[in-house]
């Protein structure tokens, strides 16, 4: 339908609608807080009116209004008492910020609707209808999904935080049902966000196959005859279910539904703007320290280019970062090199400029099966350039042979001389590396500069950065690509699109190192933790990653299949137990039998009321000798390890190299750790004997030995190091065992004296203090009362007073300060320690201990492995490093050379950190990963 056809004028300005609530939860939960310098918190103030500023620039609207829920009921809390029940209530430091939001809304001239009886959204649904009747366009500003019923003709639904735009047909795209059923969907499926309860056992999958396979509820309704014929899982029992619950079907259907006939105070005529009160909005913006904005209102356009229509706050105490997704940076000048002369043409450039950024195009993520598609270079801002090298499609141009690209840029790639800068270079060194070409001179990445800056501000990827730091929009890979399964790879999307796409990676690489690194300069032990740590791991982590570890796949498929006859015995004496069969991995028929039929009493429900068959209450089950508990976390842990390692671990081996090949992520542990994945190293059991069958499938080849270093205790010496306790210092000094000079220290005995339980205590709360475990905790791990625990504790103080004073202090410079650093100057920045909900500030108190000690650990196996891979590359030992774990290195080297390999290992390692008590290495050998550790 034309627009002429819709009676809507083409260049008919829309009618914008906000849903003031949803965007200032989401601005509240997503974004880092911020603070003025009084106390007052704003940043959920910044990230809402950021919205309405770029909402304002889009559409320049003449008709506008931000709806706002009121305090109290609905008529929906009448139809149904539990509705919404579960929320709870607003935070202090949220329902801080509303009444200064509404201000600086009326000073911008916007109306301003909060109406008594009737949620933002009927009043929204309302207003929408009205304006549509009237021919009119009508914008919907929201996060909310149940908006999606309101979409027609008129009206299309826009998320200002992702840039996703719903209309009739991305509302299918996106749901499955179009704006029409969506009500009906919700009935059917529930929503836990409003605590609509739905009809039970009826997901969105099943909702959808009864909507698509028959039509509206009450079309399903009518023909409950049809339902069992669906090709849907449990179609022959669902009818029965939807007339048990028909009631309470429709009672959703009720509750999910939008009205769009509310007696309103406002008409549409008052939805006109209003002239912003500059002299109000300078004052509001004064006392919230929002200074781009008010140089903006007093300077005119100066800062609004910069800033690009708002910034919110980073955890870096007094910097910005912009939230708005306009785009201020221009694609206009970027070159597509095809021919020789332009590729020589800009080596010259890349030969003269003191920093260059780089980027690959390939055809996966997986660095062991990638294929270069092209490369791409920024020179400055604006200045970049994509080199096609393999675009494959029907049609596609000629372009350069990548050997021959290859040749003529491996001296400027492979030359430590000429610096480049990249976002995840790691990932473009392993991809060059299969080309025979090995990356030198990597002196940035981006993705390592902000985590550096600040680990928990943001997510580290380009996308993330560049909205928050550049205030930019980046193509989508789904924009040029598609999604799902008919997604296209790289070097099947066409090069005038893959072009624009290639050359902005670099150029924003680029435009986030100029805008990142002065921000580190400000800090010189962050920049020291970048240049000494993280970037020279990254060629580290690169090569750890393609040496890869030998797995035995027969070895994991005989244990899967023992896992699988374990599991199924395990499954027949839960039958047994429970006196009748039942799924055990469906927590509603387990609590059925536990509960209702066992009769055991309920400790703690889910947040819908049922009773809980979480893993933690399943364990204090069977600690008061319940049987049954006991059985499933037995079968879920064998379940979890053959889904997880044995049956999966022999998909991963890659047949080039006949070997496993994880990826270390560097960016993502907010205290400095790394992580792993695809297969995820860090979390294979090792105190179970499944778990460690798992390691004894890594295993050495033929004519060589695993080698395993382990550092012993390090987060106890790094407490003894940071609190310079005398009595821990001392037990490290003369090598004692410190659970057992504990358990002597706390309960007055010689070390002789100490029983087994004893030092299994004293090893709880050693341990259990760096997490900043709690007498209600110690006490639950040690099954004795809170108030023993509670004097174990205190007797631990009285012995180890530097421990406390630690504490006490590092709690107190963290809620000054706003962070906490690792002996390397590493900072993990605290949002919550001054919150006003104590079990927020609790827990950040807790990571203030805890984090220097782990980020330390952190730094200083990371600084051991760098130590490592150096000797290593000169050594003429037949060795590789294979994996990180956590604070061990593993190794797989040739027979003759274990000794030497020891000897040099354990001493690097032990020298990776000068600390006030020794580090000790523990060092293992064995034909697999479980024998060496």
């Amino acid at each position: 339908m034309s627009d002429h056809e819709s009676g809507q004028q083409p260049d008919q300005k829309a009618v914008v609608l906000v849903d003031g609530s949803s965007y200032l939860y989401r601005a509240f939960h997503a974004l880092p807080p911020l603070m003025a310098s009084s106390g007052q918190p704003t940043g959920a103030i910044r990230g809402v009116i950021s919205m309405l500023r770029k909402l304002l620039a889009d559409y320049q609207p003449e008709q506008m209004a931000v709806v706002f829920d009121a305090k109290g009921k609905t008529f929906r809390d009448e139809l149904f008492e539990q509705y919404k029940a579960q929320r709870p209530p607003m935070p202090d430091e949220l329902r801080a910020q509303v009444e200064p939001l509404y201000d600086v809304i009326r000073a911008m001239g916007l109306p301003l609707i909060v109406e008594e009886g009737v949620e933002a959204d009927d009043v929204i649904g309302t207003l929408a209808r009205q304006a549509a009747a009237n021919g009119q366009p009508v914008v919907i500003s929201t996060g909310d999904k149940d908006m999606a019923q309101l979409v027609d003709a008129r009206i299309t639904l826009v998320n200002t935080m992702t840039g996703t735009v719903l209309n009739q047909d991305t509302v299918v795209d996106k749901f499955g049902v179009g704006p029409e059923l969506i009500i009906d969907l919700l009935a059917l499926m529930g929503d836990k966000v409003d605590n609509i309860p739905g009809v039970p056992g009826v997901g969105e999958k099943t909702a959808l196959g009864l909507l698509q396979g028959i039509g509206s509820m009450d079309a399903i309704y009518a023909n409950l005859d049809k339902v069992s014929g669906l090709t849907i899982r449990g179609a022959k029992t669902l009818a029965k279910k939807l007339e048990e619950h028909r009631e309470q079907a429709f009672l959703s259907y009720q509750l999910a539904t939008i009205k769009v006939d509310c007696a309103l105070n406002e008409t549409l005529d008052d939805l006109k703007l209003g002239a912003p009160d500059k002299a109000s909005l300078i004052e509001q913006y004064r006392a919230l320290e929002f200074k781009s904005w008010i140089a903006e209102l007093q300077d005119g356009e100066t800062q609004a280019a910069e800033e690009a229509s708002g910034a919110v706050s980073g955890g870096v105490p007094g910097e910005t970062s912009n939230l708005d997704e306009t785009s201020a940076i221009s694609r206009e000048d970027y070159d597509t090199i095809t021919d020789m002369a332009a590729l020589d043409a800009w080596i010259e450039k890349l030969k003269k400029a003191p920093l260059f950024a780089f980027d690959t195009e390939t055809t996966s993520l997986d660095y062991m099966r990638a294929e270069l598609v092209g490369v791409s270079f920024a020179v400055a801002p604006g200045e970049a350039a994509y080199v096609p090298v393999a675009h494959d499609y029907p049609g596609a141009p000629d372009q350069l042979d990548r050997d021959e690209v290859l040749a003529k840029l491996k001296p400027l790639l492979e030359s430590d001389a000429h610096r480049k800068v990249g976002q995840n270079l790691k990932y473009d060194m392993s991809v060059l590396a299969q080309y025979d070409l090995h990356l030198g001179g990597v002196a940035f990445d981006t993705m390592l500069e902000s985590y550096v800056l600040d680990s928990v501000a943001t997510r580290h990827d380009m996308d993330s950065l560049a909205l928050k730091y550049l205030g930019h929009k980046n193509i989508a890979f789904k924009d040029i690509a598609g999604k799902g399964a008919k997604q296209l790879t790289f070097n099947q999307i066409a090069i005038d699109d893959a072009a624009p796409y290639a050359a902005e990676d670099a150029d924003i690489t680029l435009r986030l190192h100029d805008t990142l690194w002065p921000k580190l300069e400000a800090i010189p032990t962050l920049v020291s933790v970048l240049h000494d740590i993280e970037m020279p791991l990254v060629s580290v982590l690169s090569r750890l990653e393609r040496n890869g570890c030998y797995v035995d796949v027969d070895m994991l498929r005989r244990h899967s299949q023992e896992l699988a006859k374990r599991m199924g015995e395990l499954e027949a004496n839960a039958f047994s137990e429970a006196g009748r069969k039942f799924n055990l991995s469906s927590p509603k028929q387990l609590g059925a039998i536990l509960y209702e039929e066992q009769g055991i009493p309920v400790i703690k429900k889910t947040p819908k009321g049922a009773p809980s068959t979480a893993e933690a209450v399943l364990q204090e089950l069977a600690l008061d000798g319940h049987t049954l508990p006991q059985i499933i976390m037995d079968y879920r842990e064998l379940s979890k390890l053959k889904s997880t390692y044995t049956d999966r671990l022999p998909e991963m081996v890659r047949p080039r190299t006949g070997r496993v090949h994880t990826s270390y992520h560097q960016a993502v542990a907010a205290t400095g750790r790394l992580s792993s994945s695809d297969p995820n190293l860090q979390n294979i059991p090792i105190r179970s004997e499944e778990g460690r069958r798992i390691r004894q499938a890594f295993r050495a080849p033929p004519g060589r030995k695993i080698v395993a270093a382990d550092y012993s205790q390090i987060e106890l010496r790094i407490m003894a190091h940071l609190s310079g306790d005398k009595g821990l210092l001392d037990a490290f000094a003369k090598g004692l065992d410190i659970h057992r000079a504990t358990a002597a220290e706390v309960w007055g005995k010689t070390p002789d004296e100490v029983s087994d339980n004893e030092r299994r205590n004293a090893k709880a709360i050693n341990f259990g203090l760096i997490y900043g475990m709690s007498a209600f905790g110690l006490a639950r791990q040690l099954g004795i009362p809170r108030g023993e625990a509670q004097e174990y504790i205190d007797l631990y103080f009285q012995r180890y007073p530097g421990v406390k004073a630690y504490m006490d202090n590092t709690r107190a410079h963290a809620g000054e300060k706003g962070y906490v650093e690792t002996l390397y100057g590493r900072r993990l920045y605290l949002p919550e320690i001054n919150s006003r909900n104590g079990a927020m500030r609790q827990a950040a108190e807790r990571t203030a201990i805890n984090a220097p000690m782990q980020g330390t650990a952190a730094d200083i196996i990371k600084r051991a492995m760098i130590a490592v891979d150096a000797w290593l590359a000169k050594s003429e030992l037949k060795a590789l490093m294979i994996m990180q774990v956590h604070d061990e290195l593993v190794f797989e080297v040739a027979e003759q050379d274990v000794e030497a390999l020891i000897k040099e290992v354990s001493a690097l390692m032990c020298n990776a950190a000068d600390l006030r008590v020794p580090l000790v290495v523990d060092p293992g050998v064995g034909d697999n990963w479980d024998q060496a550790h």
